[in-house]
């Protein structure tokens, strides 16, 4: 369809873009605003911080199961009916959330949470994929992660006063609204980017093989495995940020909030510098100079980990590497799409599920070690993006052909 959809000006485009934008900055948004209510948690259901981590994971797991099946069923349905319907889902979700007496009932409402702000994922690099040309798609992708990245600056802020005025459960009370702000939003500015599919079958099988033959695709491969480790390194942060600055730093729920949205500022003007950088060298050439960089500053955090971890070091070492992870993830998104048009729903969950099972798999490892030791964070961070790295010079190396396509 992106040969017969056309943006028409660049005030429809802008508003296309700022509608997607909010859509997959749902799921960030549904991570970060309650973390500063982890404490809260675990003293009303008398449990640790730790535990109360696998809300995260079970939300990683919703999000990778439900970009899966989100794939075909926009590529059969067109974007924007399965979209509405996964908003619904979340605010029913969330109102779960609101009222759990206990953190399995928890646990269990932040999956379909997850599975709810999936769609939004999904249906917004897809659309970005129909609508704009494949050279433009990084930079599209990239204005999107300045909206998104806003959600990591304002979530823990608003969760913070929200906490402190009410308690954590009114967290999910604000995120459906937010969420039902997001339906009215989608029913009015949003056009449909691709016409129904009617060929796409939705059995099981058939979606397996589906999704089997995109990811055997070289380019596919590599580069959404390699953003997947990067996400994966990024949740790996995330999952340890609030017994990292609470509880090893002994900062409060306000400062915590404050100090994780600075370095979400670092993801989002990564993001941004991105599409400016991306006028002069090419995504391929860029993702390659940010992995080896990636890698010497994730070595120095073990460093800093191992002789006891110095505060403002830490500080400075994690915002430079979210700060470059704001190239990685919408470049490395962006290649893995490159091969597909026909198939950008599905591709796009595809890729999107990746990242969150590693991310979920990240979370449960640090979930599993967290402690005042800095060192199981800092060696989950390099390990991913050192594999990272690798996939992506194993590229370079063998897949010469592949090579001259990505590098126009």
């Amino acid at each position: 369809m992106q040969k017969e959809y056309e943006v028409r000006n660049k005030k429809r485009e802008q508003i296309i873009l700022l509608v997607l934008g909010t859509l997959i900055a749902l799921g960030p948004f549904s991570i970060d605003m309650y973390l500063p209510g982890f404490e809260s948690i675990a003293e009303e259901f008398k449990i640790t911080k730790a535990q109360v981590g696998f809300s995260l994971t079970s939300y990683f797991i919703g999000i990778a199961l439900g970009q899966l099946a989100y794939g075909p069923i926009m590529d059969r349905y067109g974007r924007k009916r399965p979209l509405l319907i996964g908003l619904v889902i979340y605010v029913i979700a969330a109102m779960s959330c609101f009222y759990s007496p206990n953190l399995m009932w928890l646990i269990i409402s932040r999956f379909f949470l997850a599975v709810g702000a999936s769609a939004g994922m999904v249906a917004s690099k897809a659309v970005v994929r129909d609508i704009f040309p494949s050279e433009e798609v990084a930079r599209a992708i990239s204005f999107l992660m300045l909206i998104m990245g806003g959600a990591p600056i304002i979530a823990p802020t608003v969760g913070g006063m929200v906490i402190s005025h009410f308690s954590w459960h009114s967290i999910f009370l604000v995120l459906a609204v937010f969420a039902g702000l997001m339906f009215f939003s989608v029913l009015k500015f949003l056009p449909e980017s691709v016409a129904p599919d009617e060929s796409v079958k939705l059995e099981f099988k058939n979606m397996a093989s589906k999704y089997m033959g995109i990811f055997k695709n070289r380019i596919f491969l590599t580069f959404s495995l390699a953003g997947s480790l990067t996400i994966g390194a990024m949740f790996a942060y995330i999952s340890n940020a609030p017994v990292l600055f609470m509880d090893r730093f002994d900062m409060s729920e306000t400062y915590f909030g404050w100090l994780f949205g600075l370095n979400a500022a670092g993801l989002i003007a990564g993001s941004q510098l991105n599409r400016l950088v991306l006028k002069r060298y090419t995504t391929f050439r860029v993702t390659m100079v940010i992995s080896i960089v990636l890698v010497g500053l994730s070595t120095l955090f073990v460093l800093n980990s191992f002789f006891g971890g110095n505060f403002y070091i830490t500080i400075l070492l994690l915002f430079l590497i979210l700060f470059l992870m704001g190239f990685q993830n919408p470049n490395t998104t962006a290649l893995s799409l490159y091969p597909f048009e026909r198939k950008a729903g599905r591709a796009s969950a595809l890729v999107g599920s990746l990242k969150m099972i590693l991310g979920a798999v990240a979370s449960f490892v640090i979930s599993k070690f967290t402690g005042i030791s800095m060192l199981p964070l800092a060696f989950t961070i390099l390990v991913c993006l050192s594999l990272s790295s690798f996939l992506l010079f194993r590229f370079q190396a063998k897949e010469k052909r592949a090579m001259v396509l990505i590098s126009r």
